[in-house]
């Protein structure tokens, strides 16, 4: 897997890994801490975001040690942020989609049974094509019929646009996407195959809770014959493909559409573009929130460690250097809300999680 690191080289963190080993592990008995810098871990569409607030971590506190980002998507994330308490784990999990109650379970397993759960904003789920593309409109339906492994329980057979709908060009399916442990590949699964699937399969619809299996196999399973393309966790890889393939699409968070305006054409879905205004107000239909995941064990144990959640507080408001970056402002509820998440230290609630 491709993982992006940021601000501290991964030989560096290495290095220090190795010498935090013969040392007491402070972080997990909450003491004065035994390594010194915050480590982060997760979501690539909130990589950049957590960078952002890093390097002003690192502008506002002589003699800081530099964070170490890494960019392993959502899901890879969260096996390492549940792994364990103490200086060999991450202090922090990016997350472009809520916690799963089965991750919970595994933190907890592990010793990781206090966490905060801040949501930092909202992003979409952008789909996007070159400016010399064939300016395709889609639909949930149009995709989960082009995407889904098992469309109507049939393996998927559609090898052009116009396969899956008369009205679409006849260009080969070819989309370029996030991996499996991606959050933005399952927040594709949740917000936009499903609605798609759920909008044709009613009887599936009707089986989403008793066979959650069955539903994934018949709804929100990928097809892997090629039509959709593993791009890995480099979205910066996603918009070079699509400027040398126009025909073909591509699948990240809308920060990467945004930052990259001059080169892409974002795709309409059910006639909504993905746009800052339309992912706002929730009526882009792959709207969704980002969140970040903190030990609260680690609090005290690691430098700097409170410090850098009161400025990401402070970075998130719509004119802050974040939504500059792309992020999607949360509402001034949501945005009060975590903040008093972060001051308090309040711990995340299980029984609310899925």
């Amino acid at each position: 897997m491709n993982r992006k690191r940021a601000i501290v080289a991964f030989a560096a963190s290495s290095a220090a890994a190795l010498a935090l080993s013969a040392c007491q592990d402070q972080a997990n008995g909450g003491g004065a801490g035994s390594r010194d810098h915050i480590t982060v871990v997760g979501s690539s569409t909130v990589f950049p975001f957590t960078t952002i607030v890093a390097e002003q971590l690192i502008n506002k506190t002589p003699g800081m040690k530099s964070p170490a980002i890494e960019s392993t998507g959502t899901g890879g994330g969260m096996k390492l942020f549940c792994a364990g308490v103490g200086a060999a784990h991450p202090d922090i999990e990016d997350a472009s989609r809520r916690m799963k109650a089965s991750e919970y379970r595994t933190c907890k397993d592990n010793g990781v049974d206090t966490i905060i759960e801040v949501q930092i904003g909202l992003d979409g789920v952008a789909f996007a094509e070159s400016m010399s593309g064939p300016k395709l409109q889609l639909t949930a339906v149009d995709l989960y019929k082009a995407l889904a492994a098992t469309p109507m329980g049939q393996p998927n057979t559609a090898k052009t646009w116009k396969d899956v709908n008369p009205a679409l060009p006849a260009i080969p399916i070819q989309v370029y996407g996030p991996p499996s442990t991606s959050g933005t590949r399952d927040a594709l699964a949740e917000l936009i195959l499903a609605k798609g699937c759920d909008a044709i399969n009613p009887a599936l619809a009707d089986k989403k809770e008793s066979d959650a299996a069955g539903y994934a196999k018949g709804c929100t399973a990928i097809r892997e014959d090629g039509a959709y393309v593993d791009a890995g966790e480099n979205d910066n890889l996603i918009v070079q493909k699509l400027q040398s393939n126009p025909n073909a699409i591509g699948i990240f968070g809308y920060s990467y559409l945004e930052q990259n305006k001059d080169k892409l054409n974002g795709v309409p879905i059910n006639g909504v573009e993905p746009t800052y205004e339309t992912i706002a107000r929730g009526a882009y239909p792959g709207s969704r929130p980002l969140y970040l995941y903190v030990k609260k064990a680690h609090l005290t144990a690691i430098k700097g460690l409170r410090e850098f959640l009161s400025l990401y507080a402070q970075s998130w408001d719509p004119k802050g250097p974040l939504v500059a970056k792309g992020l999607i402002a949360a509402p001034d509820d949501v945005r009060k809300r975590s903040a008093e998440i972060i001051k308090a230290e309040a711990t995340l609630d299980p029984s609310k999680l899925l």
